[in-house]
């Protein structure tokens, strides 16, 4: 897999005690919420961060490291609450646990009970920074690990071995000051802030949960002697018949083949209205039949269904960077070593520099460095925020192929529309068929809808339907040949027919001067006018219109509110798409271009500063959408549009991108919101931590105070980008 790094099980020491996040399929790709570029088969620990790996398409499958963390924080909390009181009780009036208990009964109560946190609850912080020492790969559970083991280790020595203290260490009375409640309490915060955090996370997924949902079970298969029968879904093959009853969910993509029905196609799409579907209507899965009974045919199954491909897409787009990220990449990347030098500096300082126990200040002080000092928040700032931007973007019809989609759809300033299919239905009706005179139009309509059988443009499917229409009956092809952003040419009884446009026509030394004034009347009332010759010799117009979308004129109105440039781009002759952008209103058509054409004026719109994005359904939309900085891919059109653009609007309503904008600016905003919290947050925190406030305020920072700021940094910045899936767009 390009740009990922892999890892194999035996990579990561200490397995058995990594708390995983286990998906139901033993096959599935697990990937880091920080570092996506990070993919296995099963789960563990990523190297680079050490945060538990998750599936990359979430499941319902139980969260193992969310129930191992939360058993983990409970029996911290069990013994620290105890602790806590122990040590710190003093601080009340009167001093009521001296009354009870012993100085040297306290501290070993103290080691007792901060041992089982210490060693058991905290083990996984120890692993986990033990491989990233090893990997060269520090991170916040490189400081999190040193930091809670001084705290302990310290603590323990100065309480089996006080003596081997010298006068540094000790407090005015003679004693050796020990930290076992700082160790316990900083490791119950992390493992409540690891438990908030794995939670908030597992809610990122949702979007992804509920399309995994929305599947239907199984299917009702007509078999080839009449009965039926309920199937796994899973059984489903090519070709099958099904029976959708009322109420039932549609359970593959297909087509009607018998019977009618409204179905209502709102979790793709995100309209609330049902939709007619009779025979030779296409059905999408998962959708939800109304209250009418049809007969389908499978055409789709598995991972090649709709909703399949929007679950990968979402997973995939999920799990990517954004341009945006590379700055908070860059300085986590130097952050731990810096900490820690911080960290081993302060030591130094406040040892020689510091009052009375200077050596019990400079630990402590060193230990709070550490502690706060997490750069976790700034790794999840810019992931958070895509898991759920895309997730939300996917239950409104608009499917996101990457994080840098999201990031440059806001700074769009001209939108490359093509015409057909983008802004009209792309299901053209035949309107004209004029033939010369001398010749049946019935016969005429026979060579023409014969040979555009053979090819998959709109146009030809709108003149074969209308052919069928009128009953009119098809002959064989021969030497079929499609010539590019002109035509096509064949042999049909025995008479070589060719239909295209003027350009075809000039290309066969075939005069249609006589008509060119004919053929813009019709293309000024928005009909796409071809012209047919049979055996080298001008026959006849063949006129196709394709109604504009109902949604197309809202849309527009809406991009131009955007504040964008709407520019009409069509192999369509200029007078055609003038007089649908005169209707729409749209603000500058270039028509006549072949598909290669379409590339160069993207690149010309952008060698003018323009920010370009361009929205179209066919194949030869697909290098034009690459060129563009943002390719918006209709749903309703080619797998390769889809495979060639940023965005994919999934009912192909060009409203959708006046939503994709929207929701770009709103999750940039979150991005860089969270990206303040945790700069100002590790900028503030470490140097209050090191002490510098104390000449002149005389404050310190416990390293409890540190461990709980840190967990609420990375939880706030989680908590801030769910916000998202409920922000109006």
């Amino acid at each position: 897999m390009a740009d990922t790094h892999t890892c194999n099980h035996g990579d990561h020491g200490h397995e058995a005690h990594k708390p995983k996040n286990v998906s139901s399929d033993p096959n599935a790709i697990y990937t880091c919420p920080m570092h996506p570029e990070i993919r296995q088969v099963g789960p563990g620990s990523c190297p680079k961060c050490g945060m538990g790996l998750e599936p990359l398409i979430a499941d319902d499958s139980e969260n193992e490291e969310l129930i191992d963390m939360t058993k983990r924080f409970w029996l911290a909390a069990l013994f620290t609450i105890p602790l806590f009181i122990i040590s710190m009780g003093d601080l009340l009036p009167g001093q009521p646990i001296s009354k009870i208990i012993s100085p040297s009964i306290k501290v070993y109560l103290e080691l007792l009970l901060a041992t089982p946190v210490c060693l058991y609850s905290a083990w996984p912080f120890y692993v986990r920074g033990i491989d990233s020492i090893v990997r060269k790969s520090l991170n916040m559970f490189t400081l999190i690990g040193i930091g809670v083991s001084v705290a302990y280790i310290y603590s323990l020595v100065a309480t089996l071995f006080p003596s081997w203290f010298p006068g540094s260490f000790r407090d005015s009375s003679g004693h050796v000051a020990v930290y076992f409640e700082a160790a316990g309490v900083i490791v119950t915060l992390i493992l409540l802030g690891q438990v908030l955090e794995l939670r908030a996370r597992n809610q990122t997924g949702e979007a992804i949960k509920k399309l995994l949902g929305l599947a239907a079970k199984t299917a009702r298969r007509i078999n080839e002697d009449g009965s039926e029968e309920d199937v796994p879904l899973e059984n489903v093959q090519l070709d099958d018949k099904l029976r959708v009853r009322p109420g039932e969910k549609v359970p593959v993509d297909g087509i009607v083949i018998d019977g009618k029905s409204n179905i209502d196609e709102s979790m793709i799409t995100g309209e609330p209205m049902p939709v007619e579907k009779s025979q030779g209507d296409k059905v999408v899965g998962a959708t939800v039949n109304g209250t009418g009974s049809f007969v389908m045919k499978a055409q789709k199954i598995g991972a090649d269904t709709l909703l399949s491909r929007i679950i990968h897409m979402v997973a995939e787009a999920q799990r990517s960077k954004a341009p945006i990220q590379k700055l908070a990449d860059i300085v986590s990347g130097y952050f731990v070593p810096i900490v820690i030098v911080v960290a081993i500096v302060t030591f130094i300082v406040w040892s020689n520099y510091g009052p009375e126990p200077a050596m019990a200040y400079a630990i402590i002080n060193s230990v709070a460095v550490l502690i706060i000092a997490c750069p976790c928040a700034l790794g999840l700032a810019t992931p958070m925020s895509i898991m759920v931007s895309t997730g939300r973007a996917a239950t409104m019809g608009v499917l996101f192929k990457n994080a840098e989609s999201i990031e440059i759809m806001r700074k769009v300033t001209t939108l490359v529309v093509d015409k057909t299919g983008t802004l009209t239905e792309g299901r053209p009706k035949l309107v004209t068929v004029l033939p010369n005179e001398g010749i049946q139009e019935n016969d005429f309509l026979s060579l023409v809808s014969s040979l555009e059988k053979g090819s998959e443009h709109p146009l030809a499917e709108a003149i074969v339907r209308g052919a069928e229409e009128r009953s009119v009956a098809s002959q064989e092809v021969n030497d079929f040949e499609s010539v590019t952003g002109k035509g096509v040419m064949g042999i049909v009884a025995g008479k070589k027919v060719a239909l295209g446009n003027k350009a075809l026509m000039e290309q066969q030394n075939i005069s249609i001067e006589n008509v060119l004034e004919k053929a813009e009347s019709f293309r000024k009332e928005g009909q796409t006018v071809m012209f047919v010759s049979i055996d080298s010799k001008f026959a006849g117009l063949v006129g196709v219109a394709d109604p504009i979308k109902g949604t197309t004129q809202e849309a527009i109105n809406e991009l131009h509110k955007e504040g964008l440039e709407i520019v009409m781009l069509t192999g369509d002759s200029a007078t055609t798409a003038q007089a649908v952008a005169n209707k729409l209103g749209i603000d500058k058509v270039i028509a006549e271009v072949l598909p290669e054409q379409k590339v160069e004026a993207v690149s010309k719109l952008q060698a003018e500063g323009k920010v370009v994005a361009m929205a179209g359904d066919g194949i030869n939309d697909a290098p034009a959408l690459a060129k563009a900085q943002v390719g918006i891919a209709m749903g309703t059109g080619t797998d390769v549009a889809m495979e060639s653009a940023g965005v994919t609007l999934v009912k192909g309503d060009l409203r959708g991108i006046v939503r994709a904008r929207k929701l770009s600016r709103t999750t940039m905003a979150n991005i860089k919101q969270n990206l303040f919290f945790a700069f100002v947050y590790n900028a503030a925190g470490v140097p209050v931590a090191a002490g510098v406030l104390y000449p002149a305020f005389g404050l310190l920072l416990s390293p409890m105070i540190a461990a709980a700021a840190m967990s609420f940094s990375s939880v706030s910045v989680i908590a801030n980008s769910l916000r998202l899936r409920t922000t109006k767009i």
